[in-house]
């Protein structure tokens, strides 16, 4: 009996062992080139497009917020992209750090080779596997090869069926600014008229003196160029 019910089961078993051989990653190198074809064929995709963003800064306490400043955001592929503030409610501390955040993405987009998730510029790791907003997600380790504050230290995490980066969690590779401490960087994507774009974004520093302030922005209005 004992031994009917072990050899009944045998085929049941061999189907989960088949089933969970089919979900395993395939090889790092095969993920990092399949995310690498997906975002070249995003390039192909990209057209000009206006978008409004809505940049909120938050002190220590989470309820105390100190501005509200919304931006438009112009971009001409590949290599054009500028800002202007349209309004600031609060302190002004917030408007300087949103444009010193347009400066330097308007300054990465012109040398787009410099900062790229290539093996010139980062180590990759494999992490594991994550679901994210329901999505099965391979989660890769980045690595920066120089000291740069444009480089990043953290983690990708990147669609097991489309290969597009989802989430971006992670700290420069170099401070800043001496101003900031423990600067810590998040960033999301999704589809935006068929291009994948970031959508939204969060920066947490300790401000020497000032103490631990977030940045947070999402976008609120999207235009084609």
């Amino acid at each position: 009996m004992i031994s009917r019910s072990i050899s009944g089961a045998l085929p049941w078993l061999a189907v989960v062992v088949s089933a969970s051989a089919q979900v395993a990653p395939p090889p790092l190198d095969t993920i990092l080139d399949r995310m690498t074809l997906a975002r070249a064929a995003n390039q192909t995709l990209l057209k000009p497009y206006v978008v409004t963003r809505l940049y909120v800064l938050v002190g220590k306490n989470e309820d105390n917020k100190k501005s509200e400043v919304t931006a438009e955001v112009s971009f001409v592929p590949p290599h054009s992209k500028t800002y202007s503030i349209k309004g600031n409610e609060g302190s002004g501390l917030g408007e300087r750090i949103v444009r010193r955040m347009l400066d330097g993405e308007t300054k990465i987009v012109k040398d787009y080779g410099a900062t790229d998730l290539t093996t010139a510029n980062y180590d990759f790791q494999m992490v594991g596997e994550e679901e994210l907003e329901g999505k099965r997600c391979y989660v890769i380790g980045l690595d920066p090869k120089r000291r740069d504050k444009t480089l990043l230290r953290g983690n990708i995490w990147i669609d097991a069926e489309t290969y597009r980066i989802h989430r971006v969690e992670a700290t420069p590779a170099k401070s800043p600014s001496w101003w900031l401490r423990d600067v810590r960087v998040a960033f999301s994507y999704d589809s935006v008229d068929g291009m994948w774009l970031q959508t939204s974004s969060e920066f947490s520093t300790n401000v020497r003196i000032f103490g631990r302030h977030t940045m947070t922005s999402h976008d609120v209005n999207y235009e084609p160029g």
